[in-house]
């Protein structure tokens, strides 16, 4: 009997000296796993990266159209006044064409004007 209480005493004593290890590698276990796959871990991380990259591209395609835009609007202010502008705003507008230009089909353009009662008369 007395054989089986050290046995016993024996196998706490090396459950107690192996219990500072295991929770030692149960903890590096967990922060492990959540340095790769929580909500600030490196999956996370690259996700960020690549939503940033695709957004500073974005950005620079509107800018770009943005700036191309603003140059087409001011090439028909009054201080510098593109006359091509003028005469292809006003055709685009007014549905108008040149006998000498030329028809591409399928290319949009904006509708005619109806005239009005008013300026029938």
């Amino acid at each position: 009997m007395r054989r089986s209480a050290e046995i016993g005493q024996e196998v706490s004593r090396k459950a107690r000296q192996a219990l500072g290890p295991l929770m030692g590698a149960a903890m590096m276990a967990y922060f492990g796993y959540h340095a790769v796959q929580g909500d600030r871990g490196l999956i996370a991380w690259w996700n960020l990266r690549y939503e940033i990259e695709k957004t500073n591209t974005d950005l620079a395609r509107v800018t770009a159209e943005k700036q191309a835009m603003e140059n087409r609007v001011a090439l028909l202010r009054p201080q510098s006044l593109d006359r091509d502008m003028l005469e292809e705003r006003a055709r685009l507008m007014l549905g108008m064409m040149r006998p000498d230009d030329l028809v591409i089909p399928g290319v949009a353009v904006a509708p005619r004007a109806k005239p009005s009662a008013e300026s029938t008369k």
